[in-house]
């Protein structure tokens, strides 16, 4: 009997491995994901963490199809040409840290727009060179520095800088 069970794990996780490679060749946009609820920086190890706890195979297929790679090499080498700010002009009062860099840092950055949108929470949206929608980053509880050494790691330099 427990031969059998070992022999049943060993397979269920053969087949998860054998799901998320077919899957994870397989993305799907910003908005498809944000509308499966996949917002924010989802890493695949996320993913192979949340299959162990949740049997539904659909959802953590979904959501390796959201998930950016999360190796050292592969998350530091990704850059972006831009960013958008989103956030809720009402709600500023609750996030000092943000209005701080939006006031005294977003002119260092000429390819960061601020965009007020109702009752949005605070998220940067990282833009291809196309200005398409790549990666959406929910902020709420970032610190300032935080937020600056992100967009200088992460968003190129403009040529003109």
């Amino acid at each position: 009997m427990e031969m059998a069970r070992a022999w049943s794990k060993m397979m269920m996780m053969v087949m998860l491995m054998l799901a998320s490679t077919i899957s994870a060749k397989e993305q799907l946009s910003t908005k498809e994901c944000e509308d499966l609820g996949f917002t924010g920086l989802a890493l695949c190890s996320d993913c192979h963490s949340l299959s162990e706890y949740v049997k539904d195979q659909e959802l953590v297929s979904d959501c390796m199809k959201c998930c950016a790679d999360d190796s050292e090499d592969s998350m530091s080498k990704v850059t972006y040409s831009g960013a958008i700010l989103e956030v809720c002009m009402r709600k500023l009062v609750f996030y000092p840290e943000i209005v701080g860099f939006i006031e005294e840092e977003k002119q260092n950055f000429p390819t960061l727009k601020v965009e007020y949108v109702f009752n949005s929470p605070p998220k940067l949206i990282m833009l291809d060179g196309d200005d398409e929608r790549k990666e959406t980053i929910r902020i709420d509880n970032w610190k300032r520095e935080h937020l600056l050494q992100y967009m200088r790691e992460k968003v190129k330099p403009t040529s003109s800088s």
